[in-house]
């Protein structure tokens, strides 16, 4: 989350009124994430999460996204819901951008996660994969490979400046994957950004599931992936191996990996660190600082996707 278009509490209150929420009390601005608008409501019903859709969010895509979380609350999923406005709509216009009302979740993101926060999180990404099966929309990943070249073409001239011969590097890796990409493994609903930002805890419980703007139809596996990249690198960007056996344990105790998903950890993981490595460049490079937005630094994540080219076996993320 994070805030690049403001509102003034004026017009905040005049578009509240098309939704049963009650009367404006107070907002704020959520500095967190770093793709749309989001503010905490507090009104006379209540608390609620107003997210204004800014630039890698397609409108189209909206009903797909929100319909989603309809769907895995319906099967067991602890996650926001949309807000339906008086007259049958969810999406509204605010500051000339779509704009969405979504209940708000009791929990708290982590900083520090344990390896025991890790194995709940493996257990919920398997069960959204399962609940998610018989969802009937569906969505292309726009952050696949060939979204990854988009990024890149955008980068790359500059991406010496963040670290020399960074350039050459992406270049070697997107020549791998080109050749190398797994193909035909288990797929469907992923949630494609599940990092500890995007889920909460109640203590040691999962109490939810947030921020489903880049789910999509992809590999299971390149999920599973993404949330190793996510939840079990220390700040010293080493990966801790038991946060790591964790993860995979909790997920496997819901949907077991097939052999062709463990075998391809490494490659998965791999493009992950580059994929979010590329937003971050992207971003690093693009977008001015001030206000209520944080960029990321990418070299976190290039220090990741180094690690990946190192491993020899899919055991060393700690499968079993």
């Amino acid at each position: 989350m994070a805030v690049y278009t403001d509102v003034n509490e004026s017009e905040l209150g005049a578009f509240l009124k098309a939704y049963p929420v009650g009367d404006l009390l107070s907002y704020k601005g959520i500095a967190e994430g770093t793709e749309n608008s989001n503010f905490l409501l507090h009104t006379t019903s209540g608390s609620y999460i107003l997210t204004l859709y800014e630039k890698r969010v397609d409108k189209a895509d909206l009903p797909f996204f929100l319909g989603l979380m309809g769907h895995l609350a319906r099967k067991g999923i602890s996650c926001p819901l949309p807000v339906t406005a008086h007259d049958g709509g969810v999406i509204g216009t605010l500051a000339d951008r779509p704009a969405v009302i979504i209940t708000f979740l009791e929990g708290l993101s982590l900083r520090r996660p344990t390896s025991a926060h890790c194995g709940e999180v493996g257990k919920a990404l398997a069960a959204l994969h399962l609940a998610g099966a018989d969802f009937p929309m569906t969505r292309p990943n726009a952050l696949a490979i060939d979204g990854w070249r988009k990024l890149w073409s955008a980068a790359r001239p500059r991406a010496d400046e963040v670290e020399p011969g960074l350039a050459a590097e992406v270049d070697a890796d997107f020549a791998d994957f080109e050749r190398s990409w797994p193909k035909g493994l288990p797929q469907g609903i992923i949630h494609a950004d599940l990092f500890p930002d995007n889920v909460f805890f109640l203590g040691e419980k999962l109490s939810g599931l947030i921020d489903f703007y880049f789910a999509c139809n992809d590999l299971y596996a390149y999920d599973v992936a993404t949330c190793l990249n996510a939840w079990c690198f220390e700040k010293d960007f080493s990966f801790n191996l038991t946060k790591g056996t964790a993860l995979l344990a909790g997920y496997q105790s819901v949907r077991p990996l097939s052999g062709d998903e463990k075998a391809a950890l490494p490659m998965l993981a791999r493009g992950s660190a580059l994929r979010f490595m590329l937003t971050r460049l992207y971003d690093w490079l693009t977008v001015a600082n001030g206000g209520l937005v944080i960029k990321r630094d990418p070299t976190e994540y290039i220090r990741r996707m180094r690690f990946h080219r190192a491993i020899s076996s899919p055991s060393e993320y700690g499968l079993t």
